[in-house]
């Protein structure tokens, strides 16, 4: 019995993975449809960023993001920081909202600017 011996006898031996073989057998192509893996959907602005429940006292920062005042009270206490974005936050820069709602259900927000 002869082996077959000659300069090609290892030539699958690489010490690298071909974008094909990354792409098919290594999990590298990524299916379009799991390009956005939730259903992301925006947030009512009736509610609040922290509980996700409509509110009844608001407050809102710079940057827009609308909380309940009493819930976002003891986060900024315990945590100093926006919960969005990350950013320090303290009580003076949350901004008091009033929030109306006329006959027709249509709702409108007006700020209370200090």
């Amino acid at each position: 019995m002869l082996l077959a011996m000659g300069k090609k006898q290892h030539s699958k031996d690489r010490m690298f993975i071909t974008k094909t073989e990354w792409d098919t057998e290594w999990g590298g192509a990524k299916s379009k449809e799991l390009s956005t893996p939730f259903n992301f959907k925006h947030l009512p602005f009736y509610c609040c960023a922290l509980t996700f429940t409509p509110f009844e006292d608001a407050v809102y920062t710079r940057d827009g993001s609308v909380f309940e005042l009493m819930q976002i009270m003891p986060y900024i206490k315990k945590y100093g920081k926006h919960l969005v974005t990350g950013v320090p936050l303290k009580q003076a820069d949350l901004i008091p909202l009033t929030f109306h709602k006329n006959s027709e259900g249509w709702s409108s927000l007006l700020l209370a600017l200090k």
